[in-house]
């Protein structure tokens, strides 16, 4: 692949084409190998990765990345291609080409029987999308659906703010709100005239809904489904939580 269609990875219709996207800087790479490690030899989409690093990266790839030699290449650039492959201010010199499949259970037919699934209705904004798969990934057993409209998951701020969890985190993306009602019985949602969370039938649901960061859920939507609505209590002295919160407050609940 060439370096300048590898640039092209920072735009969604690109990694639709290509059927990659880019993870950069230590960390992230660091949490791919981890990865990469408990993977079968024979899983499809433990391989096809390329590692782009700079030679003072060389070395550390080499050490790093020595037990999964089958499931990587290496290409080394010069510091001047990485910062044109690279969407931050001042890279670190490290980038992988990972494929679309490679990130959780993406496109999976199947999810673990234990999970809970939470839906996120044309979320926005990529800070909160990274935050609520870092959180369903430290809690565990959660899949997350993404209705259309929604950020890319595979967009470089969303993958950086997970902070590795995209790896971890089982998704099924494109998923109509009108589809639901064909897979589940039971919904949540949060609404300030809802029952508190903390109660116990909270945990009873089979699908938990959040609605976009501005206009929440369709009402006209939520009427057709068998959905209870629960609320955060707080002070009262503001109107709402930021989305992110909102999740994180009750993943940790449903964790108890």
């Amino acid at each position: 692949m060439k370096l300048s269609d590898v640039k092209k990875l920072h735009q969604k219709k690109y990694r639709a084409q290509f059927g990659f996207y880019l993870v950069e800087g230590e960390h992230l790479v660091l949490e791919l190998l981890s990865v990469l490690k408990q993977a079968s030899t024979e899983a499809p989409n433990a391989s096809g990765i390329t590692l782009y690093a700079t030679e003072n990266y060389r070395d550390w790839v080499t050490s790093h990345f020595s037990a999964v030699d089958k499931h990587y290449k290496l290409e080394i650039v010069t510091e001047q291609q990485m910062q044109q492959l690279s969407d931050t201010p001042s890279p670190q010199g490290i980038i992988a080409r990972v494929p679309l499949v490679f990130a959780g259970n993406t496109l999976a037919k199947e999810a673990k029987k234990s999970t809970r699934y939470v839906y996120l209705y044309e979320v926005q904004d990529p800070g909160n999308l990274g935050t609520i798969l870092r959180t369903l990934a430290w809690f565990g057993n959660f899949t997350l659906l993404l209705s259309p409209n929604s950020v890319d998951p595979f967009n470089s701020k969303v993958v950086r703010a997970s902070m590795g969890a995209i790896f971890h985190v089982d998704m099924e993306l494109n998923v109509p709100l009108e589809t639901l009602n064909s897979r589940f019985s039971k919904f949540a949602y949060l609404d300030m005239q809802g029952n508190r969370i903390g109660d116990s039938q909270f945990a009873d649901y089979e699908c938990y809904l959040f609605g976009n960061e501005a206009r929440g859920v369709p009402s006209n939507t939520i009427s057709t489904l068998n959905a209870d609505a629960f609320t955060i209590n707080g002070s009262g002295k503001i109107d709402s939580l930021n989305l992110a919160s909102a999740v994180n407050i009750c993943a940790y609940e449903l964790s108890r």
